[in-house]
């Protein structure tokens, strides 16, 4: 990656580029281009530095904003609370390990329980 940003360009294309990878047309990969089978999830527990709340978190997710946005807003009506997806992490309030393996298998992901 270089050190300047390009901010003129006389290519009819350069506004058209992409505002997250930069590139014309979007190289940005796309919900549908997800095989869950080539991917190992793992699970753990979190409660520190949340103010005594139990946080499941889903990481080491592969780059796919779009398909694991969708995979969290289903994952928050399964288990009927809240949570996030930021920084490749699925965030989930409360112990939900069991619940959410079961889903992500489902899906056809491979899932590891990690932590104690």
């Amino acid at each position: 990656m270089s050190d300047y940003e390009l901010v003129y360009s006389d290519d009819p294309n350069f506004k058209k580029r992409c505002p997250k990878c930069g590139k014309y047309p979007c190289a940005c990969p796309k919900a549908g281009d997800m095989v869950p089978s080539q991917h190992t999830l793992k699970i753990r527990l979190e409660k520190n530095s949340r103010g005594g709340k139990t946080v499941t978190v889903i990481f080491e997710l592969p780059n796919n904003e779009a398909y694991f946005n969708d995979v969290q807003k289903k994952l928050k009506g399964l288990c009927g609370t809240g949570g996030s997806y930021k920084n490749n992490m699925i965030e989930i309030q409360g112990d939900h390990r069991e619940k959410i393996k079961a889903h992500l298998e489902k899906l056809g992901f491979k899932v590891k329980l990690a932590g104690g």
